[in-house]
């Protein structure tokens, strides 16, 4: 099949920013994501799990209550669009096999609860809540908390009821997770338990959900690139202390005996993209969470002129424990514990 061309392609990044999304005219139809659909079916034909998801571009993963069906985010459906997300977010959500399967398990555990009505069980009410509460604007995360299963990040089972159901739904549909022995001295094990059961039961049944429609399809947005990418960085920004002082003092030098020395923001300035992607993988946050910090923390090592001395990789570890240390008491510290938005 003959790859379809786009005249946006050729765009710089600044005029592709000025495209409404319904332009880009992107399907799922001959890209990647077909591949990973067929594998979320052929495990779910593993079950004996009859409903299959359909699935539509839009602005966002999500999956509606009216349909059996998976909207994914515009910029997975081409390269040039994943290169855009990766200038403007610094990492590009499900654009790997593995974490585009991820979110596509967890979406499915919503297809599932809607299709099988699986949220009007007492059991299932018992165990995740009820599924009409109310969905956030913000949520809480407890890190330490073995209620839930992790399989998105920043504990987003903890978010609601219907995502709880739904990211236990995806370990447990995951091949080989070894969720038995993953959460064996977990609460949430009882969880896991409950979806075996319930998917042995519902295993050859027709679903009760089958009507199929697309939901915010991309050809009805008419917002542009550049708002869409000006609303989605506002929502991973957070307000962090601005007081780096001492702590940059006490790894890097202001003495000026070490004048020769390499500056402490070229340091960082250097090393930023790997302690960046280190970071947000130690603690779930998004990358540009931290660049935020990262500015802050250079224009201060500038204004204190001061110098990287020492052995370059116990520097570069101490300030990786530092960035970290930093952001997460900004974000989960006793007086702060963050809120999370979805």
């Amino acid at each position: 099949m003959a790859r379809r061309k786009y005249s946006w392609t050729s765009l710089t990044d600044d005029e592709l920013l000025e495209v409404r999304l319904k332009d880009l005219r992107v399907t799922v139809k001959g890209t990647w994501l077909e591949k990973c659909l067929r594998a979320l079916n052929g495990e779910l034909a593993e079950h004996d799990i009859r409903v299959r998801p359909h699935a539509w571009i839009s602005s966002e993963w999500f999956s509606p209550e009216s349909t059996p069906g998976i909207a994914i985010p515009f910029y997975l459906a081409h390269s040039r669009l994943m290169q855009l997300e990766k200038k403007m977010i610094l990492e590009v959500e499900g654009g790997t096999w593995s974490e585009c399967m991820r979110i596509l398990r967890h979406e499915c555990g919503h297809v599932v609860t809607h299709a099988y009505q699986l949220y009007r069980r007492r059991r299932w009410q018992q165990l995740f809540g009820p599924s009409s509460k109310r969905y956030p604007r913000y949520y809480r995360a407890n890190p330490a908390s073995r209620n839930h299963v992790q399989n998105l990040r920043l504990w987003y089972a903890q978010s609601h009821p219907d995502e709880d159901f739904a990211e236990t739904f995806a370990v447990w549909l995951r091949p080989r997770s070894h969720w038995r022995t993953r959460y064996a001295d977990w609460p949430a094990l009882k969880k896991l338990e409950y979806v075996d059961e319930l998917m042995e039961e519902i295993a050859g049944k027709r679903p009760a959900l089958t009507h199929r429609e697309k939901v915010d399809p991309l050809s009805t947005l008419t917002q542009t690139l550049g708002e869409y990418y000006k609303k989605k960085r506002a929502l991973y920004l957070v307000d962090t202390p601005k007081t780096y002082d001492r702590d940059l003092r006490r790894l890097f030098s202001d003495d000026p005996k070490h004048y020769r020395s390499e500056a402490a923001s070229s340091f960082i300035r250097r090393n930023r993209a790997s302690v960046r992607e280190l970071v947000a993988k130690w603690t779930g946050e998004y990358q540009l969470t931290f660049d935020a910090v990262l500015d802050d923390m250079i224009q201060r090592c500038r204004e204190l002129n001061l110098r990287a001395v020492g052995p370059e990789r116990k520097l570069l570890m101490e300030f990786t424990v530092l960035l970290t240390a930093k952001t997460m008491h900004a974000l989960f510290g006793p007086s702060r514990r963050r809120w999370i938005a979805l």
